[in-house]
């Protein structure tokens, strides 16, 4: 099996469209840049020697393939559909990002760059960059809003163990979306020196390409996997979605499956009131933001409008370009989960199955839940586990208690 491979013909096109939704609007000094790393990452994908040494990685150092895992008690508990989990909370450094950030940082060494840049929202992707800028020998500089990271104080230290520097970013909200406007300005700096390594299935061509790719590793072993267990395919598939990067891992194997009902999670947190919720594709419209096209939540201006979640790694006023466009589609539903729906399946998930979710995996988890009462026994539900939740305790409980 490649590690980069799965159900991606023609999407995007070679303008970096999915659909109505991607592109690159960038200034005229970056366009020749994102076409050399567009040529390069085209170039090694197919490349034997590439390819088996991410492949390696993956299996030795990452960890890969994740196991699935039937919640039985969580399936009793709920008293409805079969639960299952993708358990991408195993992977070294404790979430899914490893997968595209490994992938990145062999793209960028071979291009000859010589710093990795990239923003963090939960900080996982910011641990999983660092930890993959140690094993490549580069540099890396990550950008954090001072919110995420008084809420995410352990990943902020292990950044910054692993060698990484991490630079506040206070303007705005001090959240996801400052965070990527800060390392965006730091970028410009050198684009050609340094590599920014963005964080999820957004930015402009060829990154959600490009992170999509790599993240295909999830859905091709839960595929295998759950044909293994179980002699069949799952009925549904559940991801929360923030930039989207652990749904679309998990959803682009089983496109090509009509008989499977696929399910995008995204926060609805204190309720649909400006400011309070991050729920792109429910409520937003098609906009630009961060030099892509895609769904926006936006005023009349087309500025983005705030946005929050309990998740920090959810808390972003777009989403990935394949998402918007799968959306349209109608091939993917998107749903919402409140905070409090969340925080509630973060407990129940580590007290009757003895697993911490991150709390955007939490999102999923607790619409998995509902939507296992509402099919009934005799159905199928497989969950991406995206995150583990270590880096959420102190926040939880000192906000909501255990």
């Amino acid at each position: 099996m490649s590690a980069i491979s799965g159900n991606t013909a023609g999407c995007p096109d070679e303008r970096g469209y999915f659909g109505n939704y991607g592109g690159a609007f960038v200034p005229p000094v970056l366009e020749g840049v994102l076409r050399g790393i567009r040529e390069a990452y085209l170039e090694l994908r197919v490349t034997g020697e590439f390819i088996d040494e991410l492949r390696d990685l993956y299996l030795h150092y990452i960890g890969r393939p994740s196991p699935v895992y039937f919640a039985k008690n969580l399936t009793a508990l709920v008293g409805g559909s079969s639960i299952y989990l993708k358990r991408e909370d195993l992977n070294h450094t404790g979430a899914h990002k490893i997968n595209h950030c490994m992938g990145e940082a062999l793209v960028a060494r071979r291009m000859g760059k010589t710093r990795l840049i990239a923003e963090t929202g939960a900080g996982q992707h910011g641990v999983a960059l660092a930890t993959a800028a140690a094993i490549t020998g580069l540099p890396c500089t990550i950008y954090m809003g001072t919110v995420d990271m008084e809420k995410e104080r352990p990943n902020v230290t292990r950044m910054r163990l692993l060698g990484a520097e991490v630079v506040p970013v206070s303007r705005g909200l001090g959240t996801l979306k400052d965070a990527v406007d800060a390392a965006f300005e730091a970028y410009m700096e050198d684009p050609e020196g340094q590599f920014y390594a963005i964080g999820s299935v957004v930015g402009p061509d060829p990154f959600p390409m490009m992170v999509r790719d790599f993240q295909t590793v999830v859905g091709l072993e839960a595929r295998e996997q759950f044909l293994e267990m179980t002699g069949g395919l799952p009925d549904c598939l559940v991801a929360c979605v923030g930039g989207g990067s652990n749904a679309i891992g998990l959803f682009t194997a089983f496109l090509d499956d009509p008989g499977i009902d696929i399910y995008g999670v995204e926060p609805s947190g204190r309720g649909f009131r400006p400011g309070q919720h991050a729920a792109t594709l429910t409520l937003g419209s098609p906009g630009l933001i961060h030099g892509f096209r895609c769904y926006l939540l936006q005023d009349e201006e087309g500025e983005p409008l705030p946005v929050y979640s309990v998740a920090s790694g959810l808390d972003y006023p777009g989403v990935g370009p394949q998402h918007s466009h799968l959306k349209d589609t109608g091939r993917v539903r998107y749903e919402t989960v409140s905070d409090s729906e969340a925080i509630e399946a973060f407990r129940v998930l580590s007290r009757v199955e003895g697993i911490i979710p991150a709390l955007e995996s939490a999102h999923a988890v607790a619409f998995s839940m509902e939507l296992a009462r509402r099919l009934g026994p005799g159905k199928s539900v497989l969950v991406n586990l995206s995150g583990r939740g270590d880096k959420d305790l102190d926040f939880v409980v000192d906000n909501y208690g255990l």
